[in-house]
Parts: structure tokens; C-alpha cells; sequence
């Protein structure tokens, strides 16, 4: 009995925490919504843009203009290379590219960009062009 116990503990756990998919599956679907994110920025595609941005920072964002429109006024880099390192904490992510770190945050319809253009810098907080609160 007390295994069957610890074992549908482990599986409720499991589903709360992070719907049973594994680190390098979140990993990679952080990775992917990045690099989403980035092609949609070359090809100035501002519904594909607009739509991977975490309500927060599309809200901060249109502030001052139309969400495709703020979105090209900013300095953010071309599509990236292949990423660097892919870190996932929790429902967090950062994936870094050599010429930008993009933050993401999980939501119950996939990763959402809540920060891009970002350049670390030394002993302070990154540095990004595009951020939410």
C-alpha cells in the first residue's frame, strides 16, 4: 500500500510541477519558441511576433505603439544561430544566442518571450531591449 502511495504522489507531483515532460523536453520548447521569436523578427512578421510575447511585456510594449509596430522600433538582433546554452528553472527559461540572451516564461499554451535583446552585464542585471514587468 505504501508504495502505491509514494507512487501516485510522485505522479500528482509530477503533473503539478511540470506536466511530466522532461527538462530537455522544456529545454527545447523554450529553445524553439526562441528561435520562433527571432525568425518572426526578420521576416517582420508581426502577428507571429506579437502572439509569442508573454502578456506583460506585449502590454508594456504597446504602451507606446501598436504591438508590430513598437516591436520594429526597437534594436533587437536578426534571426539567432544555433542557441548557446538553454537553462529552464521552474517555469523560467533563458536561452542564449551569441549575440542575445531571450527570457521566457511558461504558460498553460506554450513559452512566451518576457524579455529579448538582452546583453549581460558585469556584476549588474542584463540589459534588454525589450522587457516586461
Amino acid at each position: 500500500m505504501r508504495r502505491i502511495t509514494g507512487w501516485v504522489l510522485a505522479g500528482t507531483l509530477c503533473l503539478a510541477a511540470s506536466g511530466c515532460a522532461t527538462v530537455g523536453e522544456r529545454a527545447g520548447a523554450a529553445e524553439a519558441a526562441a528561435r520562433s521569436f527571432g525568425r518572426a523578427l526578420t521576416a517582420s512578421d508581426g502577428v507571429r511576433m506579437c502572439g509569442v510575447l508573454a502578456p506583460a511585456t506585449r502590454e508594456e510594449l504597446e504602451a507606446e505603439a501598436p504591438c508590430g509596430q513598437a516591436l520594429a522600433a526597437l534594436r533587437l538582433p536578426p534571426a539567432p544561430g544555433p542557441a548557446e546554452r538553454v537553462d529552464v528553472y521552474g517555469a523560467q527559461a533563458r536561452v542564449v544566442f551569441a549575440r542575445d540572451s531571450v527570457f521566457l516564461t511558461s504558460f498553460p499554451d506554450g513559452w512566451k518571450v518576457t524579455a529579448a535583446g538582452c546583453i549581460p552585464r558585469q556584476g549588474r542585471p542584463y540589459h534588454c531591449e525589450l522587457k516586461g514587468d
